[in-house]
C-alpha cells in the first residue's frame, strides 16, 4: 500500500505557515507500515491541485489532502476533489444540521458560506470526527481512495488516528500490531550516539526483532525511535520494553525519557517522586523556563514559582547578588540560593549570560551559567551556546533543567 500527502495552501509556499502537517501525517503513516514516497504542496489553485491529485492517484494506492475544506471562496479541496471523481457535489442535510448546532453552541451567528462546508461529492463517506466546523472525508476514486482533512493541525490529527489510518490499515490488510518508542537524549551529537550504538543497530539489522532511527529535534535534542512489528500489540510492546532497556543501559545519562516526555515532565517528575519543591531564577531566558515548567498539567504539585531578575539592581535586591559581574559564576550561585530562600523552594535552577546580539561584561554572546541548588548546596557551569538570541535562550532552557536533572536522578 502506497499513501502519499497534498498539502493545500497558498499559504504553505509562501512561507507563512510551516507545514507541519505532512511531517505528522507522513509518521503516521510509517509507524503502521504503510509506504510514502512523495508529499506535495500546492496552491488554493483549481488546476493545479487536480494536476497533484491526478498524479498521485497515478502512481499510489491512496492520497490524502490536507487544507481547503475551509467556508472561503479559495477553500476548493472538495470541489476539485469532485472533480476528480466525475461526480458532482451534494448538500448533506445532517452535516448542515451540526455545523448550525455548532455555531448555535457557542452563541454565534453562522453565515451562509459556512454551508459549503456541508456539500459532500456524490459517494464519499464523511468521517466520524469533526471537532471543527469542516468535514472529513474518504472519497473513493476507483479502486483508490482520497481522504481530505483540514488544515487546522488538532482537527486532522483527530481524523488521521481516528479515521484514515484504521481505514488504510484495513485496505492494506495490516492485520499485525506495529509499535513505537522514543527515547530522548540531550548532550551528545547523532554521529556520538550512532557510534556508541553501531553494534547494536547492526545486530537489529541482522535479527530484524525491531528497527531504529535517530531523529534530529533542534533544541529539544536527539531521539532515538524504536519500532517493533508482532501479532498482538502486546507482543510489539514486550519486545520494545527489552530493548529500550538495552538502548537506555548502552547511553546511561544521556537518555532522559524512555516515553517521548519532555525534559521538564521528567524534572518535575523527579522532584515530586522525591518530596522537593523548585523555584526558578531566570535573567537571559526571560520566564522561558517557567513557561516549560508550567505548561506540564499538575505542575503546581512542585513548582513554587519563578523570579525574572532582568536588571541587574533586581537581581542584587530580590534574589541577593553580590555587586560585581553578572555574567559569572558568583551571581548564578546566588540566583539559585536566592530564590530557594525566597520562595521557600527545595530546589532550584538558576541562568544567567549573554544571548545577544552584543557581547556584555566582555563575555562573548552564548555565554551562559547554569546554576542549581538543592537542599542549600548550589553550583554553576559556564556553557557556549549556539545559534541566534533565540536559540541561545531556547538551549540555555532545556540545558538548566538537564543539570537538575543529573543531579536529582539515581545513578545508573
Amino acid at each position: 500500500m502506497r499513501c502519499e500527502v497534498v498539502a493545500v495552501g497558498t499559504e504553505l509556499l509562501l512561507g507563512q505557515i510551516v507545514d507541519t502537517n505532512s511531517a505528522y501525517i507522513g509518521e503516521q503513516l510509517a509507524l503502521v507500515g504503510i509506504d510514502s514516497y512523495f508529499q506535495t504542496k500546492v496552491g488554493d489553485n483549481w488546476g493545479r491541485i487536480k494536476e497533484c491529485l491526478e498524479l498521485a492517484l497515478s502512481r499510489s494506492d491512496a492520497v490524502i489532502v490536507c487544507g481547503g475544506l475551509g467556508p472561503t471562496q479559495d477553500d476548493i479541496t472538495r470541489d476539485v476533489i469532485a472533480e476528480v471523481m466525475g461526480v458532482e457535489l451534494r448538500r448533506d442535510p445532517e452535516l448542515e444540521a451540526r455545523i448550525r448546532a455548532m455555531f448555535g453552541a457557542r452563541g454565534r451567528f453562522m453565515p451562509d458560506n459556512n454551508l459549503r462546508q456541508a456539500d459532500v461529492p456524490e459517494g464519499a463517506k464523511v468521517m466520524d470526527q469533526m471537532p471543527g466546523t469542516a468535514p472529513g472525508l474518504i472519497c473513493p476514486v476507483g479502486d483508490k481512495v482520497i481522504y481530505a482533512v483540514p488544515g487546522v493541525p488538532w482537527e486532522m490529527r483527530e481524523m488521521i488516528t481516528g479515521s484514515v489510518i484504521p481505514d488504510l490499515k484495513q485496505r492494506a490488510g495490516i492485520t499485525g500490531a506495529i509499535r513505537s518508542r522514543v527515547l530522548r537524549t540531550w548532550g551528545q551529537s547523532e554521529s556520538g550516539l550512532a557510534e556508541m550504538l553501531a553494534g547494536y543497530h547492526e545486530d537489529l539489522e541482522r535479527s530484524g526483532r525491531c528497527t531504529l532511527a535517530f531523529l534530529a529535534s533542534g533544541v529539544e535534542g536527539l531521539k532515538i525511535r524504536l519500532t517493533a512489528k508482532a501479532a498482538t500489540a502486546e507482543e510489539a510492546h514486550a519486545i520494545l520494553d527489552r530493548e529500550v532497556a538495552v538502548v537506555a543501559d548502552a547511553l546511561g545519562d544521556l537518555v532522559f525519557s524512555l516515553d517521548d516526555e519532555p525534559m521538564e515532565k521528567v524534572v518535575l517528575d523527579l522532584c515530586e517522586s522525591r518530596g522537593f519543591s523548585l523555584a526558578v531564577a531566570e535573567s537571559m531566558t526571560g520566564g522561558l523556563i517557567c513557561e516549560r515548567i508550567t505548561s506540564i498539567p499538575g505542575s503546581s504539585r512542585v513548582f513554587r514559582g519563578g523570579i525574572v531578575s532582568y536588571a541587574s539592581d533586581v537581581k542584587s535586591a530580590v534574589l541577593g547578588v553580590p555587586q560585581g559581574p553578572v555574567v559569572s559564576e558568583d551571581a548564578a550561585v546566588a540566583m539559585a540560593r536566592g530564590v530557594c530562600e525566597l520562595l521557600k523552594a527545595d530546589v532550584s535552577v538558576a541562568v544567567t549570560g549573554v544571548a545577544g546580539p552584543d557581547e556584555q561584561e566582555g563575555q562573548p554572546v552564548g555565554t551562559a551559567w547554569l546554576a542549581t541548588c538543592v537542599g542549600g548546596d548550589a553550583g554553576a557551569v559556564q556553557v557556549r551556546l549556539p545559534g541566534d538570541r533565540e536559540r541561545i535562550r531556547q538551549f540555555a532552557t532545556i540545558s538548566v533543567l538537564n543539570l537538575l536533572r543529573l543531579r536529582l536522578a539515581p545513578r545508573r
